[in-house]
């Protein structure tokens, strides 16, 4: 479609110069008419909205752009071709370019600013790259491609998840027995603003599940986590009337639900537990930085640290409780103090990142020294420790990327190939309601 598009805004925008190459009567009213035609392009370049407003924007935004790379090539080549035609005068060539560039800019930024407004694919990089080097010559044209690309890959990957979505939707693949309480892991919080979880709530929500989220502290040792995540507990139950919640835990999230379960009782209340890239058995890594940096910088990071955390909303934060427990020491002690309840069932799920640059800072900066320590990994946890319970998925999709610690829990809303988070998501928790969950 977007080859018929172009045709005819190309021909719209160098209306006048092939209206007086063709010395048509005419001529007033043939631009209205292409006039017309290109305000009406741009303000709807498609009128499908199946899959909703945003996905609408970002298609019209890629269309509009498309069109601009493909109409600016043939405006410049019709340019160059009419300059060295002795029959066209100066006045024509100089009116057409006019209103080609005015055209061309309104088509730009018009896309630009769709696509840059609702696109999560695009992500920082791309948007910061494409406003550095949007001036330079060729270097803006292999920008603009990949801008292109990238969005129009987003909106047919949104495009196949919407309708999968449609599908699935009334079957209620996810109306679980028990609700679902998604546990955050460690330095985060769970705000109405920007959801831990991403993408993947409205997915399961979509499909029958009932959702509720931790609401634990980002910064502090595993047994104060536990003990707010059995208040939690508690609360759901009273709320929902439901005797047990299914648990679905993400890093040390996984560690504060093991030892509410284990130490505190809340076995009772618990019918699953699902540990996502949790390090069970710890972090070698975390516990040489531990030991080996001096104890007035230590200090002094974990009160800037908690200082930050408190803005955020903790009441009681104790960054190096948090990170002390992440160690391999102190989990080995937690494992042994913490056996799993007969009365709970356990499963977990972990990734690994294939290179150092598979993931987003800091975990492009860690993933190489938890490897030498620890082995392959996510960036912060090896893909050993993350192994607990009767089933352990390991996921591993295709190309040279890898699935980060964040990417597990579509924390940076980025898509992957071979790997569709919210599907995934929506296998396990259909899964635990097959099993009676």
């Amino acid at each position: 479609m977007f080859i018929i598009h172009s045709i005819v805004t190309a021909l719209a925008l160098n209306l006048y110069l092939f209206l007086d190459i063709t010395a048509f009567g005419a001529k007033p009213l043939a631009v209205l008419f292409g006039g017309i035609y290109f305000i009406v392009f741009c303000i709807f370049p498609s009128f499908s909205g199946k899959h909703g407003r945003k996905l609408k924007i970002l298609h019209c935004g890629n269309i509009l752009l498309t069109v601009f790379l493909t109409t600016s090539i043939f405006s410049l080549i019709l340019l160059i071709a009419m300059i060295t035609a002795s029959d066209v005068s100066a006045k024509t060539l100089i009116i057409n370019s006019v209103i080609v560039i005015l055209g061309e800019l309104i088509l730009f930024w018009d896309g630009m600013i769709r696509v840059y407004c609702v696109s999560t694919q695009l992500g920082i990089k791309w948007r910061v790259l494409g406003a550095v080097f949007g001036m330079i010559p060729i270097i803006n044209i292999i920008l603009l491609i990949k801008i292109i690309s990238v969005t129009g890959k987003e909106y047919r990957f949104e495009c196949s998840a919407a309708d999968k979505n449609t599908d699935s939707a009334s079957l209620e693949l996810c109306r679980t027995k028990y609700p679902i309480l998604m546990v955050h892991g460690v330095f985060f919080r769970d705000t109405k603003l920007f959801n831990y979880w991403g993408r993947i709530p409205a997915k399961l929500e979509k499909n029958g599940a009932v959702i509720y989220y931790g609401n634990q502290q980002s910064a502090a040792s595993v047994s104060d986590c536990a003990e707010e995540l059995l208040k939690r507990i508690k609360e759901i139950i009273s709320e929902t009337g439901s005797e047990k919640v299914n648990i679905i835990a993400h890093s040390k999230g996984g560690l504060d639900a093991r030892y509410a379960i284990s130490r505190l009782g809340a076995d009772k209340y618990t019918a699953s537990l699902t540990t996502v890239n949790t390090p069970h058995r710890g972090c070698l890594f975390a516990e040489y930085l531990l030991e080996k940096v001096p104890e007035k910088i230590r200090l002094g990071i974990a009160s800037k640290y908690n200082a930050a955390l408190k803005k955020a909303g903790d009441t009681n934060p104790d960054f190096l409780a948090a990170v002390n427990d992440l160690t391999a020491s102190r989990c080995s002690e937690l494992n042994k103090n913490c056996p799993d309840s007969e009365n709970v069932y356990y499963q977990s799920i972990g990734s690994k990142s294939k290179k150092a640059s598979s993931g987003q800072f800091p975990l492009n900066l860690s993933y190489r020294f938890v490897k030498y320590f620890d082995g392959e990994n996510d960036g912060l946890v090896s893909v050993n420790s993350m192994k607990w319970g009767s089933r352990f998925v390991f996921l591993q999709p295709q190309g040279k990327r890898g699935i980060t610690h964040g990417d597990v829990i579509d924390l940076n809303r980025q898509n992957i190939k071979g790997f569709d988070v919210r599907e995934f998501y929506a296998g396990i928790v259909n899964g635990l309601k097959q099993k009676g969950f």
